[in-house]
């Protein structure tokens, strides 16, 4: 059950063109954490200020990390739309921190691998040349999919994260898509992530990511 549920959940594609709102970092504000992401990081079907994003926010606050999240994150957008929308996002934003949620979308579309990886090292470097620390937060796919294109495409986050030096979360969602509870958290689609799953993206991305403030 729940790796059929998997399957669907990454087959629909995260589809859509919803964007979130950004607006630029006032001068002398708190360093800038950016995310760069799909819809899983674009509140899709959620509340706003539901996501995991927002509770993002709420957390650094609570734990008193001095940051300014700016959620640049489009639904079913790929690692090439990111490339591309980037270089402006750093040049408005200048963000101490980037995050990269992508590439979900560039397996479901049959993408190269080869340019998934080509994009995600651009976006790691661009960002590291602007004075950004970077988070890849790394997609799996369902076993329907072959254990070896499952496993080389895993292999791309791991890659790119070893060979530019940047933070990595294996599997964004882990204990969402592949627990006990998949069913249960998501929406009605049974393609995104609900409100109750959202701490849980929440937790897989906070060690890391704090490391990165804290470090910074």
């Amino acid at each position: 059950m729940k790796r059929r549920h998997f399957s669907a959940t990454l087959t629909a594609g995260l589809a859509g063109l919803w964007c979130v709102r950004v607006a630029a970092a006032p001068a002398g504000s708190a360093p800038v954490v950016l995310i760069v992401g799909d819809s899983l990081s674009a509140e899709y079907g959620l509340r706003r200020g539901s996501g995991w994003v927002a509770l993002l926010q709420a957390r650094l606050q609570r734990e008193g990390v001095r940051a300014q999240v700016v959620n640049a994150s489009v639904s079913g957008d790929t690692t090439a739309g990111g490339r591309s929308r980037l270089p402006g996002l750093l040049q408005q934003h200048q963000p101490a921190v980037v995050v990269i949620e992508l590439g979900g979308n560039d397996a479901l579309r049959g993408l190269p691998l080869s340019t998934t990886r080509d994009n995600l090292r651009a976006m790691v470097r661009a960002s590291r040349a602007a004075g950004a620390r970077v988070l890849l937060l790394g997609m799996d796919m369902p076993p329907n999919y072959g254990e070896r294109y499952r496993a080389e495409f895993r292999a791309v986050y791991a890659d790119v994260a070893r060979e530019e030096q940047a933070a990595l979360v294996p599997f964004f969602l882990a204990g969402v898509a592949d627990g006990p509870r998949a069913a249960a958290l998501f929406q009605a689609d049974r393609i995104h992530p609900n409100e109750d799953a959202q701490p849980a993206m929440l937790n897989n991305v906070w060690p890391q990511l704090r490391r990165l403030l804290v470090r910074g």
